[in-house]
């Protein structure tokens, strides 16, 4: 049975930071050694601490086909069969989550695969869609599933094999509303911002009322900045109104009920999240705890809208799988929740609350970054048998061909700083590695779905050893990687740029440059000039800003990485970039800018053709 990495041993000092899995110091990414502060380590420390029976508890015992096994374990599987295990794990043991009995102790036993799922010689071209700004000319103010199922349908007959499409995961349903994908209230559920109305069994009933709704949603789209909450108002406003005249069936009572105690518990935070606000931290004190008596009573007095939102939910399942139906979809999982969200609310012992998720200062952030997400709490993860990760995970495979997982660093350790300092003054805490790659090759396997992890920025060279390892494709960028595109790695899914970096014409024009400086942010010129000196080198240093990027797909295209995708910003030769880390959204509009122009011009481009052409792999 595996132990978390750095746990404390009776009799030792419970001071020790490196038995708790907390690193006093660790390398930066130019490799010089950094020492974290003594008063963070000490209230990481404390944090690690708090729950004792974390500690007695031990975990799920995680095995593998193969594996050799000291004494007989009898087990009963998840389909209800019993059997022994002796000697060594067989085939006749199937992968998943079982009940077990060693040596007279009832636990757990997960059988994992070890390696996720990878189909040998890929070799796929794709986009990289930003939805919420893929508007087109019949969007409600935003882009919208069945956006995404058109521009499926248009990229799949050019050759493309799949989307990798950014988080949809749900915002809390009160003004304001969240902005940023990777700051979702729940991993576990969707954004029912992202429905297409029309689209909704029973819509039509409302005739006319239908009619002047849509027009009011489609004026939004006169407004290059996104307004979620004139969207959100408008969208609720008609969903509501076609829940009153066509009430969920059947199907989805079926669906509601799979789903069980977790929908509910989400439902009911949306239910009263429009009530008092999308963070229960301000909410009254009662209603703080999700499994008091106060949050009891609201749920018997909002039995209908609990329904509402769980059938939003289902909505969003039915029209995410039409859209994954005509192109392939890659989800995007983000590394947390917001700390006033429904996953925190929830389930709130899960979570260091008093910490938030970031990154350390590097070349092209040098303040650092707070990402204002509460981390899990390793020990507690480890003493359920890692369930909330499963659930998580699950969650992002379903309807997908793959999981990219945003900061993958996070399965191995994450940056934690203490609430109110700056992000120079965090510490890494390790996490079970070995134990949460098992659960991710185990989910990869049963979905049939290939995983990538983000490795960009500070990585531990063990990290990418055991990626691959586990049959984990890497992120590559050309504007980070020193050669030539035909010397990437195979295993690896390529880019250009991604969200936080500049996209190729804001790069080449220097309007990224002229932003960050008019804003007032740490500018990195030679690390600027050395990406554009990387596109030039494909591009040539006089090319217009089409050819720049056409040429750099092109380049990418023809390296040996499995996978490869192309920005639709790029497509439409957008300047900024949709997301300036280290700014709010007073400084720049973070996850607000859509698409210069509707989807449907910004496909018809000669741009947008050549780059297609370049991705039929």
């Amino acid at each position: 049975m595996r132990e978390l990495a750095g746990h404390p041993q009776r009799g030792r000092s419970l001071t020790d930071a490196r038995r708790w899995g907390v690193q006093a110091e660790y390398l930066d990414v130019s490799g010089i050694p950094v020492r974290a502060p003594r008063a963070t380590v000490a209230a990481a420390v404390a944090a690690l601490r708090e729950d004792d029976a974390a500690e007695e508890t031990q975990g799920a015992l995680i095995l593998h086909p193969g594996d050799a096994v000291e004494r007989p374990i009898d087990v009963l599987t998840e389909d209800g069969r019993s059997l022994v295990l002796a000697g060594r794990v067989g085939d006749d043991v199937p992968l998943g989550y079982h009940t077990c009995d060693a040596a007279g102790a009832a636990g757990q036993l997960i059988v994992s695969p070890r390696r996720c799922h990878l189909p040998p010689h890929l070799r796929l071209g794709g986009w990289a869609v930003q939805l919420y700004g893929a508007r087109s000319t019949s969007s409600w103010g935003i882009g919208d599933l069945a956006d995404l199922r058109r521009f499926g349908g248009w990229a799949a007959a050019r050759g493309a094999s799949f989307a990798l499409v950014n988080p949809l995961n749900a915002a809390a349903p009160s003004a304001p509303v969240e902005a940023s994908p990777y700051l979702p209230s729940s991993r576990r559920w969707r954004n029912p911002l992202y429905l297409c109305v029309e689209e909704v069994g029973g819509a039509t009933v409302l005739g006319d009322e239908l009619d002047g709704l849509a027009a009011a949603g489609r004026a939004l789209n006169s407004d290059r900045l996104i307004d979620r909450d004139a969207v959100a108002a408008l969208k609720i406003d008609a969903l509501t109104r076609i829940a009153a005249a066509a009430p969920p069936g059947g199907e989805f009572a079926r669906w509601r009920r799979a789903q069980g105690e977790a929908l509910e518990l989400f439902a009911t935070f949306s239910v009263i999240a429009e009530t008092h606000g999308g963070d229960f931290r301000t909410w009254p004190l009662a209603l703080r705890d999700s499994r008091g008596p106060a949050v009891r009573a609201w749920q018997r007095r909002s039995a209908r809208r609990r329904e509402f939102h769980a059938w939003l939910q289902w909505l969003t399942e039915t029209q995410l799988g039409r859209a994954a139906a005509a192109l392939p979809l890659m989800a995007d999982l983000p590394v947390g929740v917001s700390p006033g969200g429904a996953d925190v609310w929830a389930d709130p012992d899960l979570f260091a609350t008093d910490f938030s998720v970031g990154a350390p200062p590097d070349s092209f952030n040098s303040l650092g970054q707070d990402w204002e997400q509460p981390p899990w709490n390793p020990r507690r993860l480890r003493s359920r048998g890692y369930a909330p990760l499963a659930a998580t995970l699950r969650a992002g495979f379903t309807h997908a061909m793959g999981l990219r997982i945003d900061h993958v660093m996070g399965l191995f350790r994450l940056y934690w700083i203490p609430r109110d300092v700056s992000p120079a003054q965090g510490v890494f805490v390790r996490y079970p590695a070995d134990d949460m790659l098992d659960i991710l090759a185990l989910e990869s396997v049963r979905a049939g779905a290939l995983v990538v992890g983000e490795d960009l920025g500070t990585v531990e060279p063990s990290v990418r050893e055991q990626m691959e390892a586990r049959d984990m494709l890497s992120y590559r960028l050309l504007c980070f990687e020193d050669g030539e595109p035909a010397s990437f790695p195979p295993r690896a899914l390529s880019a250009v740029t991604t969200h936080d970096l500049p996209t190729v014409a804001g790069l080449w024009s220097g309007s990224d440059l002229a932003a960050r400086r008019s804003i007032g942010l740490p500018l990195n010129e030679a690390g600027t000039a050395a990406i554009r000196e990387r596109l030039a080198r494909v591009a040539g240093p006089s090319a217009a800003v089409a050819e720049v990027i056409a040429s750099s797909y092109s380049a990418l295209a023809g390296s040996p990485s499995m996978l490869v995708v192309a920005a639709l910003e790029d497509a439409a030769e957008v300047v900024e970039r949709p997301n300036m880390p280290g700014t709010r959204g007073d400084r720049w509009p973070n996850w607000r800018l859509a698409l210069p122009r509707p989807l449907d011009e910004v496909l018809s481009s000669p741009l947008s053709e050549r780059l297609a052409a370049s991705l039929r792999r």
